[in-house]
């Protein structure tokens, strides 16, 4: 496919946009513990992403394991900037 890079970077885009605005909410209304949550789709799609010989699709699952992973840590920070004001 021609332009998969660039499909891949506008996905990148969005699913960071949507991240961000899901950590927001999530915490507001159900506090820290969603972050489980994304620990274990986090794992899921690692494995997954180990496991897929394809290395389009090997990059989709590890881009999705690591935008759930890092969502882990920015749980907890928004729970700290929340709590600052």
């Amino acid at each position: 496919m021609t332009y998969i890079g660039i499909i891949f970077g506008i996905y990148v885009f969005a699913t960071i946009g949507i991240y961000h605005i899901l950590i927001v909410k999530l915490e507001k209304w159900f506090g820290t513990w969603p972050w489980l949550v994304f620990l274990i789709l986090g794992i899921i799609c690692l494995y997954f992403s180990l496991i897929n010989s394809n290395g389009m699709t090997s990059m989709w699952w590890g881009y999705n394991s690591f935008i759930n992973l890092w969502s882990v840590k920015e749980m907890f920070d928004q729970h700290k900037r929340s709590a600052q004001n």
